[in-house]
């Protein structure tokens, strides 16, 4: 290795030192996660809106696996990334609420469909805790995991709130609700296209109650009313799960 840097150019060594001292800056201060996070979803993007929004370019799907290629080329502990990274993390939150805006506009529309909305709510909900709970209790699954796996359909944060609160792991909570969001992205297009699902409120509410925050991102790229409906979904399904599944955790 020392042989070969002997061998560079000196116009290149002298240009590579100062990525050499930006890169080992980043690495020791908190900017490497949030500049490593901030980056990677930036140019995954990008892909993503120059492939047409295809669902194999999902720019979540890809940050994750360059983040994950990064960390582990570079050896960098993920509580290190994770300095930098929380500040985006904070902002699961800000990013959820702000969802009620276009829910606003819709107001009379969705009042009209309460009762129909309401009805594939808890049957959507139930569904996904039966199946994934059902399949985690065949494989013999712990006690942890299966809670942990038990809000895995619910927006991150609240997830892992969720989590903590009935014995789970939250880091485990937050890797199967991210998975899921970042199936259900991928499988939602062809899946409904197979279905002859054509309603864009009934396409969006499904990918929204299914795949909570990741899937609302797809919606919302698609079509705008189709992201109005997943995003109401995933507010709706997040209230629901924050209030009922500790209590049906404690009674399973």
């Amino acid at each position: 290795m020392s042989e070969a840097r002997l061998t560079l150019p000196l116009g290149l060594t002298g240009a590579l030192e100062p990525l050499s001292e930006v890169w080992v800056y980043l690495a020791a201060t908190p900017l490497f996660g949030l500049t490593l996070t901030l980056g990677t979803y930036v140019i995954a993007e990008h892909v993503s809106a120059r492939s047409g929004r295809h669902p194999l370019a999902n720019p979540v799907l890809w940050s994750v696996l360059a983040i994950i290629a990064v960390l582990w080329a570079t050896g960098t502990p993920y509580r290190r990334y994770f300095e930098g990274a929380q500040f985006v993390h904070f902002l699961l939150g800000t990013a959820t609420v702000a969802l009620a805006v276009p829910l606003a506009r819709l107001w009379p529309e969705l009042r009209q469909r309460a009762g129909t909305l309401l009805t594939a709510l808890l049957l959507g909900a139930s569904t996904s805790i039966v199946a994934a709970l059902g399949l985690a209790w065949m494989l013999g699954a712990s006690p942890v995991m299966m809670a942990s796996l038990l809000p895995k359909s619910v927006t991150a944060p609240i997830a892992m709130g969720i989590a903590e609160r009935i014995g789970g792991s939250a880091t485990l909570a937050a890797v199967f609700t991210v998975t899921t969001g970042i199936v259900g992205a991928l499988v939602v297009t062809p899946l409904l296209n197979a279905m002859g699902v054509r309603n864009w409120a009934a396409r969006g509410f499904a990918l929204g109650l299914a795949a909570h925050g990741i899937g609302t991102a797809r919606a919302w790229s698609v079509h705008p009313r189709a992201g109005a409906y997943a995003s109401l979904a995933m507010g709706l399904h997040g209230v629901l799960g924050a209030v009922l599944l500790p209590g049906l955790a404690r009674w399973l």
